[in-house]
Formats: structure tokens, C-alpha cells, sequence
């Protein structure tokens, strides 16, 4: 199975396979309404905002796992986001990011770009990897890596 075969589900229900984004170049970020990097979703919009015409989809997946900062449901995420953020990037249901229950898309990121010191857990929310238009995952960033730090990057690829 490639990246491009991966199955997904949107906020709203509604079956996916990422081959959508295919020759996108991708920021996928684990997100969470009750973080304190919360707020970086205003940045990770303005991103968005900034190169998706030159073909950066910004893709969130909401997870539970990390203190319990993601209690609410999908209509209650995606309320929140556009509300409090107008995030108009591709939003999806909540999931796993480590363990046995965890999303198929996060094993492979996880194996393709480990963290420091090898280590391939998710340490926390707001934990983000930069996709090639290939499929190829390019780099890891951490939470506290804030959305405008990574903007030399994306330009360099668009």
C-alpha cells in the first residue's frame, strides 16, 4: 500500500483516500481545541491562506490522546475551528496518532520521519510533517514548532 492509498475519513463522515492530494504538497498536523498551542491554528490557516494556490493543502486531524484536549465531537471540532480560527484547510475525524488504535497515515509518518533520537511516537498535539507533491514525507516538526517557522520551507517547494 503507498501514501496515496491511505483511507481517511473528513469531519463530516464522508470517506476519503488521500490520493485527492496527489502533486499537493502537504503540512499534516495532529491538532487539539484545549492546547496551549492551540492558537496555532490561526498560523497554520495563514499558511494555507498564503501557498494554497501554489499547492500546499494543510490537512488536521483532530486526537484525544494527549491529556484529553480533544473531548468533543466532530461537529463540535469543526465549529470550534471556524469559529475561533476560520480554518478552511481539510479538517478530519478525530483519531489515534500512537498506540494500536492508531491511523494508518501516522504509522507511515511515523516510520518515514522519526523524531529525535529515532523515537516514532507523537509527543504531543501540534506535532507536524511536511509531504512532498511525490508522497515523500520531507520533515518533522514539533509542536512547538510554530506555523510561521515553517514558512521558509514551504517556500522553497512551491
Amino acid at each position: 500500500m503507498s501514501f496515496y492509498d491511505l483511507d481517511l475519513v473528513t469531519i463530516d463522515g464522508t470517506p476519503q483516500k488521500m490520493d485527492v492530494y496527489r502533486g499537493k504538497t502537504l503540512l499534516i498536523v495532529n491538532v487539539a481545541s484545549q492546547c496551549g498551542f492551540t492558537p496555532q491554528y490561526e498560523g497554520l490557516q495563514a499558511l494555507y491562506g498564503k501557498f494554497k494556490d501554489r499547492g500546499l493543502v494543510v490537512l488536521g486531524f483532530p486526537c484525544n490522546q494527549f491529556g484529553r484536549q480533544e473531548p468533543g465531537g466532530e461537529a463540535e471540532i469543526e465549529q470550534f475551528c471556524t469559529r475561533n480560527f476560520g480554518v478552511t484547510f481539510p479538517m478530519f475525524a478525530k483519531i489515534d496518532v500512537n498506540g494500536a488504535n492508531a491511523h494508518p497515515l501516522y504509522h507511515y509518518l511515523k516510520s518515514e520521519k522519526p523524531g529525535i533520537l529515532g523515537t516514532e511516537a507523537i509527543k504531543w498535539n501540534f506535532t507536524k510533517f511536511l509531504v512532498g507533491s511525490d508522497g515523500t514525507v520531507l520533515k518533522r516538526y514539533a509542536p512547538s514548532d510554530k506555523p510561521e517557522m515553517i514558512e521558509a520551507d514551504l517556500a522553497a517547494r512551491l
